[in-house]
């Protein structure tokens, strides 16, 4: 009888420490854990349980020596294979979890998470075919599982067919009416796919039938904007303010609608979600803007050439790699990347045109450096920087005496009545980006210890019907600064 108590107190300290790790308290269950472990014998189940709260703590080598000897004893435990293939995928051994994931679902076949977890992982290693058809078996076993319907659809984007991750995220609609994350997943895909009217018509049905949250609302509103309907977006976006009124993203876009007040840069989190949803079709829209930027950059870097040998070269918010491409014939030194979004970095990796790529944040990935670089180059990174100090200081400090940065920002201009938005130096518009003011520019610059060479005023591309008004600025750092 005793015994059972304890297997009993045992079961119900379980549950209250996956619970725990669940909403992100690993901490709290790691007591909870240390009761268990005085209760009952060691078992597969308890090292799944301090590995996750070992993950959970950060604790990647922790983990995995706690997972490795209970695989020594039983290596065909699908739970011990499923949490080693999470480990492995958090620490990009992707190779590594893929086995893993692997072993789990033939050690237990009619498990649809290990599926799941295998499906996308090949997803990860670009086996989307055979993601789509291991995803669709986690699907059938559990229909209502929404996170795998969602994973599906990713799957059949990655294979390129966007009919069928619709039909996917529909089907999920229909079996889950009351979930928010497939209609989220839905609308955002016609954005992805430029079906603005469609993308608001969704929002506008899941918010109709009181299933819809702040996602949903910023969704619609990047719609309408889009679709130019821009007070019907600030509403929308009004809406996600509500909801989610501490969200820097929702800020932000709230804010380039006219509500709240702007904050002096865009949130990470709202350029690597915008440019990863973007990345696939970056290209072909900017060439149909009539997109300037990178062949702008390629007469100034000539010039500088002209007298030095220029190299190594640091690409900032590199994208895809468009201004690479367009100094790829030039006698340039290697060429490294910085971006924000891994998509991006994914498109500009295949050109096959940089030494190096990195995903890291600005201006801290600067802050952190302690290279030199002879020439600097940010081509439509700083449109998401309101302040320009911060970075013009990070820059400096990384490049050359005697170098370059080269840079476009968008200008700011008066409207029709010769009013100045914004604080004056810089505003943010309506489709979330930032432009600056001439002079303000060149004060920032020469503040942080730069000799402005040049600044010219261009159009950087076309939009809306008309052309984007823009400056294209060349500084140096002093060569007294050596």
């Amino acid at each position: 009888m005793e015994l059972a108590h304890e297997i009993a107190d045992a079961g119900a300290l379980i549950a209250r420490a996956e619970e725990l790790i669940d909403q992100g308290r690993p901490g709290a269950a790691r007591p909870l854990l240390a009761a268990v472990r005085r209760l009952v014998q060691p078992s597969a189940g308890l090292s799944v349980l301090a590995a996750r709260i070992a993950l959970g703590e950060g604790g990647f080598d922790h983990a995995g020596a706690e997972l490795d000897v209970a695989l020594d004893a039983e290596p065909d435990h699908p739970g011990l294979r499923k949490c080693r293939a999470e480990l492995r995928r958090q620490i990009g051994d992707l190779e590594g979890a893929t086995r893993d994931a692997a072993e789990a679902v033939i050690a237990d076949r009619h498990d649809p998470a290990a599926k799941a977890l295998l499906g996308v992982l090949l997803m990860d290693i670009g086996r989307a075919t055979d993601a789509v058809a291991c995803l669709a078996e986690a699907v059938a076993a559990a229909p209502g599982d929404v996170s795998y319907r969602e994973a599906l659809s990713q799957a059949w984007i990655a294979a390129g067919d966007m009919d069928e991750a619709m039909a996917t995220l529909f089907e999920g609609i229909a079996v889950v009416p009351g979930a928010v994350s497939p209609r989220n997943a839905a609308i955002l895909l016609c954005i992805r796919r430029r079906d603005f009217v469609k993308a608001a018509n969704l929002a506008e049905q899941s918010r109709s039938v009181g299933v819809a949250d702040a996602t949903t609302f910023g969704l619609q509103g990047h719609a309408l904007s889009s679709m130019g309907r821009h007070d019907d977006a600030a509403s929308a976006y009004g809406e996600a303010l509500k909801l989610s009124p501490g969200d820097a993203y929702v800020r932000h876009l709230a804010a380039a609608a006219g509500i709240g007040s702007s904050a002096a840069r865009a949130p990470d989190d709202y350029v690597r979600t915008l440019f990863d949803g973007y990345a696939d079709r970056f290209e072909s829209h900017l060439v149909s803007l009539g997109y300037r930027i990178p062949g702008l950059i390629r007469r100034h870097v000539i010039d500088f050439a002209a007298g030095t040998d220029i190299g190594p070269v640091l690409d900032l918010g590199c994208g895809t790699g468009l201004a690479a491409v367009a100094l790829s014939d030039l006698d340039l030194g290697p060429v490294t990347g910085i971006d924000l979004s891994p998509r991006m970095l994914e498109e500009a990796r295949a050109k096959g045109l940089y030494a190096e790529l990195r995903e890291a944040r600005l201006p801290a990935a600067l802050r952190e450096d302690t290279a030199s670089w002879n020439l600097i180059l940010a081509a439509d990174l700083l449109c998401y920087f309101g302040s320009l100090e911060e970075m013009f200081s990070a820059v400096r400090a990384r490049l050359a005496p005697g170098g370059r940065f080269i840079l476009s920002v968008e200008e700011l201009l008066p409207d029709h009545d010769g009013n100045v938005a914004g604080n004056g130096d810089w505003a943010l518009g309506r489709q979330g980006r930032y432009s600056h003011e001439p002079s303000y520019l060149v004060n920032s610059a020469e503040t942080a210890g730069f000799r402005c060479l040049s600044l010219d005023h261009e159009t950087l591309r076309f939009e809306a019907g008309g052309p984007v008004a823009g400056l294209l600025a060349v500084l140096e750092r002093p060569r007294a600064d050596a």
